[in-house]
C-alpha cells in the first residue's frame, strides 16, 4: 500500500480560497464505504488525478486504489485492532491513543490526508513534527476495534490552544463522539495545569458543537458547587480549564447568571440552571470519565517509532 505521502498538518485555509474539485469520490475505511466531501492532497502519481474509490486501512491509514492490494494489507497490517501510539484512556467501549507526529511521520501524514477529505477549512502542509494526534477507538464485541475520529494538538501553542483540528468520521457522526474528543482535550489541559480552548476561528458547525459542550461543562461545574451563591468568571474559567472569553460567551448563551454589583460575582440559581438543562436537553455529565485516563508511567502501550516504508511497498 502507499505508505508515504506529502507531509500534513491542520492549518486554516483563507476564506477566499477556491475549493478544489474532489479527487477522491468515495473511500472504504475498513469495511465501511462512504462518500468524501472535499479534495485532499494525495500524490497524483499514486492516486491519479481522480479516483472513484480509495481504500484506507482503519488502523494505520495507509491507502490503495487496488482492492486486492488493500485486502492483502488488511490481513497483514501490524496495527490490526490496535492503532499506533500509547493508550491514554480506557472506558468501554472506547479507547484513546496518543501519537507523536515527530516519531510517527508517515502515520500522521496519512491520517491528515484522510481527514482533509472531510474538512473544508483545513489544509495539508509540510510539518507534522509539532503535533500530537489523539485517536478515538470504538470497540465492538467479537470485532476488531474501529478508529472513528481524532483530534490534533500543537505540542507548543503560544495561544494555549488545546486542540488544532477535530474530526469524527462521517459514518459515526451525530452520536456524541465529538463531545468525547472535546472532553479529552480539556482533561489534558487540566492535567497540564493550563487554561485553553480550540484553535480559532471555529467553523459555524464547530462553534455550535463547542457551545453545546461548554454549556454542559459549565452547568456541571456550577451544579457541583457547594454552599456558594456566586462565582467570579475567572474562578469558573479555572474550574473548567476554559478561557474567560469562552466562559463569557457560554454564560451569555445560557442567560441565567446575573452580575452582583456588591462583589462583581455571578449570581447562581441552580434551580433555574436545572430547568434550562431540561428545556435545552443539555447533558451536564462529563463527556469522559477522569478515572479512565491512564497515567503515563502505567500506560499499557508504549509509543513506538514507525518505520518509513517505500511508497511502492504493498504491506
Amino acid at each position: 500500500m502507499d505508505g508515504q505521502a506529502v507531509s500534513a498538518t491542520a492549518a486554516v485555509v483563507g476564506a477566499d480560497a477556491t475549493p478544489l474539485p474532489r479527487n477522491v469520490l468515495s473511500v472504504v475505511l475498513g469495511e465501511t464505504l462512504f462518500k468524501t466531501w472535499y479534495s485532499s492532497f494525495y500524490p497524483e502519481e499514486l492516486v491519479g488525478k481522480a479516483v472513484d474509490r480509495l481504500y484506507v486501512c482503519q488502523w494505520c491509514f495507509k491507502y490503495a486504489v487496488d482492492v486486492e492490494e488493500y485486502a492483502r494489507h488488511q490481513m497483514l497490517c501490524e496495527r490490526r485492532g490496535h492503532p499506533l501510539g500509547r493508550t491514554i484512556y480506557q472506558k468501554e467501549p472506547f479507547e484513546i491513543y496518543e501519537v507523536d507526529g515527530a516519531k510517527n511521520k508517515t502515520f500522521a501524514q496519512n491520517l491528515s490526508l484522510f481527514a482533509k477529505l472531510f474538512l473544508d477549512t483545513k489544509s495539508v502542509f509540510f510539518d507534522v513534527f509539532g503535533f500530537k494526534y489523539y485517536l478515538l477507538m470504538q470497540n465492538q464485541p467479537g470485532q476488531d476495534g474501529q478508529v472513528v475520529g481524532f483530534f490534533s494538538k500543537e505540542k507548543m501553542s503560544w495561544d494555549n490552544n488545546n486542540l488544532a483540528c477535530i474530526l469524527v468520521f462521517p459514518p459515526w457522526q451525530r452520536k456524541g463522539l465529538g463531545q468525547i474528543l472535546m472532553g479529552t482535550s480539556y482533561e489534558l489541559s487540566e492535567r497540564e495545569g493550563r487554561i485553553g480552548g480550540p484553535e480559532k476561528p471555529l467553523s459555524e458547525l464547530g462553534r455550535k458543537s463547542y457551545l453545546r459542550f461548554w454549556q454542559g461543562r459549565i452547568c456541571q461545574a456550577v451544579l457541583g458547587m457547594r454552599n456558594k451563591s456566586s462565582v467570579e468568571v475567572h474562578e469558573l474559567a479555572k474550574m473548567c480549564s476554559m478561557t474567560t472569553d469562552d466562559v463569557i460567551l457560554t454564560l451569555k448563551s445560557i442567560g441565567l447568571c446575573e452580575v452582583r454589583k456588591k462583589d462583581d460575582g455571578l449570581g447562581i440559581s441552580k434551580s433555574r440552571i436545572r430547568d434550562w438543562i431540561a428545556k435545552n436537553k443539555i447533558d451536564p455529565k462529563l463527556a469522559v470519565d477522569p478515572d479512565g485516563f491512564i497515567p503515563l508511567d502505567d500506560s499499557s502501550a508504549a509509543e513506538e517509532e514507525e518505520e518509513e516504508e517505500d511508497v511502492s511497498g504493498s504491506e
